[in-house]
């Protein structure tokens, strides 16, 4: 099992052959209600592009709120605890094309409150981030509604507006996001 150049926390399903990793994302918002996505394009087809929230691949041995804070911190050079961690709140399993390979990806989403965020960084960008991701930036609610690219998930506006109303302890489950059936990519 090797994940080729998609990076070590990928391995090859035995149902179905396709690479496969768990991924904790961060619904990380500021203290003026905006929530930090990052831009992607993809690699083998450059001028596509999207929005996706911050996060990543769970490394071995870690749990998926250590890997929220960890991509939080490499994606963005913010620092977050696993206190400031609310939920998981979301979850979602994702079918897509990541570096020429057809992946499925299982992510939980947690909900964080940034207050004086201060400079974003890509100083810790892996390789493979440095790849495909193109910029990081704060969005309010009415701008991520105007937004004239894919945006994943689809729902995020609804499920931040919520979130922001006041978490009820519901888990959203969005299901499976499969590219092959809606003829779109499902990033991130």
């Amino acid at each position: 099992m090797t994940s080729g150049s998609l990076g070590p926390e990928w391995v090859r399903s035995p149902e179905d052959g396709r690479y496969f990793r768990r991924a904790a994302r961060v619904l990380l918002l500021d203290e003026q209600d905006r929530v930090l996505l990052v831009r992607g394009h993809d690699v083998d087809r450059p001028e596509r592009s999207w929005w996706f929230t911050v996060g990543g691949g769970v490394d071995a041995g870690e749990s998926p709120s250590e890997a929220a804070v960890r991509e939080v911190a490499e994606e963005t050079g913010l620092s977050i605890t696993e206190r400031d961690l609310v939920g998981p709140v979301l979850s979602r399993e994702a079918i897509f094309d990541f570096e020429a390979e057809h992946v499925r990806q299982d992510e939980v989403f947690y909900y964080a409150r940034v207050r004086n965020a201060g400079t974003i960084t890509r100083d810790g960008w892996t390789d493979v981030e440095k790849r495909f991701m193109d910029d990081v930036a704060w969005w309010s609610l009415a701008e991520l509604r105007q937004i004239d690219i894919e945006v994943f998930p689809h729902e995020l506006a609804e499920v931040l507006e919520t979130l922001i109303e006041g978490w009820d302890g519901t888990v959203r489950h969005l299901g499976l996001q499969d590219d092959d059936a809606q003829g779109e990519a499902v990033p991130g």
